[in-house]
């Protein structure tokens, strides 16, 4: 079993950044990989970016891609999603998720553990 806690969300203004993180406890010697998802009110959860646990690998969602960086430590067995020039339109929660097994890394179904999310809202 792995355990989430996601970190860092908050209200900002558009422009701003803010850097999500996500520490994970358990079985984290098993993961394959680690992703992030948001999902914004009223729509469905979509793919954010993912990252490969040993290779540092990452995969990251085109609309977002230069605008938004995933990295992980795994010393700490945290990931984080850095979030630069925030829009209102990135307004959602943000949810972390791992995944014991290689596949669709866009797809959330193939992610195993989720953690409760954190609410990032930007204001224009």
């Amino acid at each position: 079993q792995v355990h989430l806690v996601e970190s860092g969300g908050g209200l900002v203004q558009a422009g701003d950044s803010l850097r999500l993180s996500c520490a994970a406890s358990g079985r984290t010697f098993a993961l394959a990989a680690m992703a992030w998802f948001r999902q914004a009110s009223g729509k469905e959860r979509r793919f954010v970016a993912a990252v490969e646990w040993d290779s540092g690998h990452t995969y990251t969602r085109s609309s977002v891609e230069g605008q938004f960086t995933i990295s992980r430590d795994n010393a700490k067995a945290t990931v984080y999603l850095e979030m630069n020039s925030l829009m209102p339109e990135d307004t959602a929660v943000y949810f972390c998720a791992a995944r014991e097994s290689v596949g669709s890394w866009d797809y959330a179904a193939e992610y195993i553990y989720w953690g409760q999310g954190t609410q990032v809202t930007v204001s224009s």
